[in-house]
């Protein structure tokens, strides 16, 4: 018997390690000389970076930087087992949870402490980047990002601009030449599920502006802003990002990694699985087993479980999906892979006991035994 575990985590209750390990403790109960290989993985989003150090036995970087506002805060991002590949979530320095919310407001809020964490693992050696880019604060389109790593926008005036979205309106000259050197030899990774355009209705100011702290004009004046901003970088670089997929994604960061860093826009759970060698490992497994906190109608866009399963039916091996809660809407993840969906929950519990620790261990290590020990008895029957 061998199988596969690859399993999201439990959002605030299990990471994606732990699970693993629950996991593969009930399986053993019923095959114990069953090889497992417990791959933890993630979507790109919350929980990327803690995923991929462990699963590479990498190492976690804190560091001090400048958050949304410029005050100073600590932010951690991961370096992978190879010892090049740096890890970042931009909402851990340029994240919406890092500004109170009466102190929201996009048109000040930057990027710079994402840049600052770019450039340390610069300083540290790593020249391939993966970048997460949900729950920014910003709507910058990269600007503070590059101010970090050593850009200076001017005006039309030739006065060099500040920070925050306000300023893409003003930029009429882009200088580099006291950016860091060694951009030009690295490689940038973005896990983006999104498929926003830079501007527009689509664009990063009307999907994501509200949320931010962003009234209606501000919404238009930040709309504006990153129209002009296309311009001058389609002047400037020979790209144009306007109606690129996802280039709207954290306030037009993911227009800006790839116009300022030639970053390449994926599915986050694409870039994990291919950086984890899912492939090579799921290869010859009898059955491989995911999920997530909970498993819904929104799994099959682009979240963890779907794309795991997605691997495994190439080589035509059963998916058993497991989460916290299971919605009367998840049979749509059936079409997209996934064999049999399970919730861990045995009896009725409220939340925030479903979701401790140990609550969670139990559950899951059980229902895997439980499960194996029906694959076991079906196996017994039918090799009769």
């Amino acid at each position: 018997m061998k199988v596969v575990i690859a399993i999201d985590s439990f959002k605030g209750s299990l990471s994606s390690n732990e699970l693993g390990e629950a996991l593969s403790l009930g399986i053993k109960k019923i095959y114990k000389d069953a090889e497992i290989i417990k791959i933890p993985i993630a979507d790109g989003g919350e929980g990327t970076v803690e995923a991929m150090v462990e699963g590479t036995e990498g190492k976690f970087i804190e560091v001090e930087v400048h958050g949304p506002l410029m005050n100073k805060i600590k932010a951690i991002y991961g370096i992978l087992g190879d010892g090049k590949t740096a890890i970042i979530e931009m909402a851990t320095a340029s994240g919406l949870p890092l500004v109170p919310a009466e102190k929201r407001n996009p048109n000040k809020t930057t990027t710079f402490g994402t840049g600052e964490l770019i450039k340390d693992a610069i300083k540290k050696g790593c020249r391939e980047f993966i970048i997460g880019i949900g729950g920014s604060a910003t709507n910058d389109g990269g600007l503070g990002m590059m101010q970090a790593l050593g850009y200076k926008f001017y005006d039309k005036e030739g006065k060099e601009l500040g920070q925050g979205g306000e300023i893409m309106n003003q930029i009429e000259k882009i200088d580099s030449t006291q950016a860091l050197k060694e951009l030009s030899q690295c490689n940038f990774l973005i896990a983006c599920d999104v498929d926003n355009p830079f501007y527009g209705p689509r664009g990063a100011a009307h999907v994501y502006g509200k949320q931010k702290g962003a009234n209606e004009q501000m919404i238009l004046e930040l709309d504006n802003g990153l129209k002009h901003l296309s311009e001058i970088l389609n002047k400037t670089y020979n790209i144009d990002i306007s109606n690129l997929p996802g280039a709207g994604a954290a306030g037009g960061l993911g227009g800006g990694l790839v116009a300022f860093l030639n970053g390449i826009l994926k599915p986050g759970i694409e870039i994990i699985l291919e950086k984890v060698e899912f492939e090579k490992k799921v290869i010859n497994s009898d059955f491989v087993i995911t999920g997530e906190g909970r498993i819904d109608f929104q799994t099959v866009m682009g979240k963890a479980p779907v794309g795991v399963s997605k691997l495994a039916k190439k080589y035509n091996i059963p998916v058993i999906a497991l989460a916290g809660s299971v919605a009367d809407d998840a049979d749509k993840t059936h079409e997209a892979g996934i064999d049999s969906i399970f919730s861990i929950i045995n009896y009725p519990i409220s939340l925030e006991d479903a979701m401790k620790k140990e609550n969670s261990k139990k559950f899951v290590e059980k229902n895997a035994e439980e499960i194996f020990r029906l694959i076991k008895i079906c196996e017994n029957k039918f090799s009769k």
